[in-house]
């Protein structure tokens, strides 16, 4: 009865100190959710009055209370990371309502017109819906789901994604924002446009699913760039480079990251028109690159971000693999992009049996020259064949290198900077199920994307006149310029032991994410042409280790494993028949036809042999699917903090960890931790690399495209220990791996790509 009596007198106090009209009610809430005696409220009185002083603004009071919710997170009590969240919101709906009288807005249909006059809001929100209709959306507005959030998902929330006027005041609510855009999302859909509204606010506030950084930040605005990243093939020409170096530019000024395939550019020394030894190779362009990423930002608010591929057996590949060391000559480093290297199964075959053999180096152009085809046009059998052709005519100029020294090249590297990327062409396009229609030479700046490419090819230039004048018109065709649409399932916070509940999500998000490519403004045509082609979405995941810990799983188990081939199979089948149910409403994809959906490979080589199974492939055959790639799993870095789980695919860094913030140091805890979740929590660089490596070979059957995948390093680890982590990859079939994150490695993680 005391404590009660404390808890009592703490609102009193509390409230009365503040005399706030909302804190009251705030406060009660807390008292009677978190009954738990280490979420006292007479510790959040007492934490508060060491912060207080004399003299101190209602302002400056609230904030020393928030502090002071913040400081009691503890590895026993990490729900104040809750309740430090709906003090942040009282002190976020103060500042609200003061802006909503200055404005003279109420209603959401007056807050949309306000924020669509001052160019906040795009026209076309208003223009395809009636005053009715938002009046309807705003009752599916539920104010009790900002209980979701934790203190760093709303803080971020606020200050990142919430619409605040040009002066910087908040003019938006985080529910007004999901509901903004579902909003968007479903602005074209044609039958129960409303009911769409509705589930798409509903996985968003419900934080079953997160989209995209660029969605997130972008839907419902004037410039809706809602896609995260996008991937060109340079081409080996003066004009092809200088277009894919200005491509990647008008990308970044809309806040999009890059990936640049740099395979088909001609290494340094060789021929150009055919004087000799006078190509300056690919590093010199991977420099221009570079300074495109700093001088063109990400929409002022970090500067642009490319990743830069290019195959083990370029003739460049040694300078290219230490454009990011400390050692050697400066003015072949690149600090600002991150590289990637692409390998052929055979590259891995003769690392594990023989490391002491030759490796050889050659100019794509030379190839070309000599023998009429461009190796990185093929993969398999078939590259390797024509691979040992080159290095049999005397007429192409070979590097070589012994495979030892070229790995050491590269983990030299990676363990020093964390990349280079890798990306397994052989494994990638092998799965394609779109190989009819190209190759898959690289990835994008987060790996987790894998679809067909082609260069953009010049066609000409013309000069006509229009109106009197001389105008110059160029006439490209426009190749496969890869888009990523990404969103991703929040599996923390779905019941994946309930397949009505997966079937059901994942119908609305891929709904969601076929939507976005006809509602995109698009920085580049290409982007646009080849979207539309292939209408390719990615959807991934995000709380991955936060499920397993939910359900009792450790890492290092074969629980593990075979709970991962369980989830991921159901989150295909629900992805895949939500596709092709798409489709007979809306049309398949323009290169359905001949694909191995249509042909029923994919399903054969997934070995998807159960009744369920097979009849899916008979209705994809006859009904066709309406995506051309359907998942990919990004990194979701920013995204999982705002749904309060961990990020993509990755275990935990720490159960508790502090983070640095400019007005205030928060701590985080992992989410869900209690007595039953502590020990199912290990972190990365204590978890033995191999578990993590079976369980994205198991998961990966289960994904048409890649996953953003981490390894995770100790200073004790050998270089031995480290290679062979890149040979278990390539045995379970892996097709990317992401960054080495040593402990003594401070990485940035994409933001573009954040699903």
């Amino acid at each position: 009865m005391e404590s009660q009596t404390q808890k009592i007198d703490a609102i009193t106090f509390l409230s009365k100190d503040l005399d706030l009209e909302n804190l009251k009610t705030v406060l009660n809430d807390i008292q009677s959710d978190f009954s738990a005696p280490q979420y006292g409220l007479d510790f959040l009185y007492t934490k508060y009055q060491a912060f207080t002083k004399p003299q101190m603004s209602q302002a400056d009071k609230l904030a020393a209370l928030l502090k002071a919710s913040t400081e009691l997170t503890t590895v026993k009590a990490p729900d104040w990371e809750f309740i430090a969240a709906r003090l942040l919101y009282v002190q976020f709906e103060n500042q609200l309502k003061t802006n909503m009288a200055q404005f003279g807005v109420s209603t959401l249909y007056e807050k949309i017109l306000f924020l669509t006059q001052h160019k906040l809001y795009g026209t076309y929100i208003l223009e395809n819906y009636s005053k009715k209709e938002i009046e309807e959306a705003q009752t599916f507005i539920d104010t009790s789901r900002n209980k979701l959030f934790t203190i760093s998902g709303l803080d971020l929330l606020l200050k990142r994604y919430v619409i605040k006027t040009h002066d910087y005041k908040y003019i938006e609510t985080p529910q007004e924002l999901f509901l903004g855009i579902a909003l968007h999302l479903a602005m074209k859909e044609k039958n129960n446009r409303l009911s769409w509204v509705k589930k798409f606010y509903d996985m968003l506030s419900l934080q079953k699913v997160s989209m995209a950084t660029p969605t997130m930040a972008n839907a419902r605005k004037p410039y809706h760039q809602l896609s995260s990243c996008f991937i060109d093939t340079v081409p080996d020409s003066l004009d092809g480079i200088f277009r894919s170096i200005d491509n990647f530019a008008k990308v970044s000024k809309f806040g999009g990251g890059m990936g640049l395939y740099f395979g088909k550019v001609r290494a340094v020394g060789s021929a150009i028109r055919d004087f000799k030894g006078v190509a300056g190779g690919v590093i010199r362009w991977i420099k221009l690159a570079n300074d495109t990423a700093v001088a063109v930002d990400q929409l002022g608010v970090r500067q642009g971000a490319v990743a830069v591929y290019l195959d083990v057996w370029h003739k460049d590949i040694p300078e290219f693999l230490q454009l990011r060391t400390n050692n050697g000559d400066d003015r072949m480093k690149a600090h600002d992009v991150f590289p990637a290297v692409c390998y052929p199964n055979l590259f891995w075959e003769m690392v594990e049996k023989d490391i002491n053999g030759t490796w050889y180096l050659m100019c794509p152009y030379e190839i070309y020259k000599a023998k009429g085809y461009h190796l990185e046009d093929y993969y398999g059998t078939e590259w390797e064949e024509k691979y040992k052709e080159c290095v049999a005519d005397p007429k192409i100029d070979k590097r070589t290198i012994v495979v030892k020294d070229l790995i050491r090249l590269i983990l030299k590297s990676a363990i020093e900077t964390g990349t280079p990327f890798t990306f397994n062409r052989d494994i990638v396009n092998k799965a394609n199920p779109n190989k009819h229609q190209g190759i898959i030479y690289c990835s994008n700046l987060c790996t987790e994307i894998a679809q067909n490419m082609k260069e953009i090819e010049l066609v000409s230039n013309e000069i006509t006149t229009e109106d009197g004048d001389t105008v110059v018109v160029e006439k490209t065709k426009p190749g496969d310029f890869v888009v990523c649409n990404l969103a991703s399932l929040v599996l923390g916070n779905i019941d994946t032991d309930n397949e009505q509940d997966i079937e059901e999500t994942v119908s609305s998000v891929v709904r969601a994410l076929d939507n976005v490519i006809d509602l995109n403004m698009y920085p580049l045509p290409y982007a646009q042409v080849t979207n539309q082609k292939y209408r390719s979405i990615g959807l991934g995941m995000s709380g991955y280790h936060h499920m397993l810990a939910k359900h009792h799983i450790k890492w290092e188990s074969k629980e593990h494993l075979e709970y991962a081939d369980t989830v991921f199979e159901s989150i295909n089948y629900s992805a895949i028949k939500a596709s092709m149910n798409l489709s007979k409403e809306k049309g398949s994809y323009t290169y359905f036809k001949n694909s191995e959906w249509e042909t029923g490979k994919y399903f054969e080589r997934r070995g998807y042999t159960s009744d369920k199974w097979q009849a899916l492939k008979e209705q994809v055959r006859i009904n066709g699917i309406r995506n051309a790639y359907l998942m990919a799993v990004a990194p979701t870095s920013s995204t999982s903090i705002i749904t309060g789980t961990t990020a993509g695919l990755d275990p935990i860094m720490d159960k508790f960890f502090l983070e640095e913030k400019k007005s205030m140091i928060i701590p985080r805890v992992a989410p869900g931790l209690s007595q039953d979740t502590f020990w199912y929590y290990k972190s990365a660089h204590t978890i033995d690399q191999n578990w993590s490596i079976k369980a994205c070979g198991i998961r990966q059957r289960h994904i048409d495209q890649a996953m953003s995948m981490n390894l995770y390093i100790t200073n004790d680890m050998t270089f031995r220990t480290i290679l062979d982590l890149y040979i278990a990859a390539y045995k379970n079939n892996i097709k990317t791996i992401y960054y080495l994150r040593s402990k003594s490695l401070e990485v940035e993680e994409c933001a573009s790509c954040s699903a």
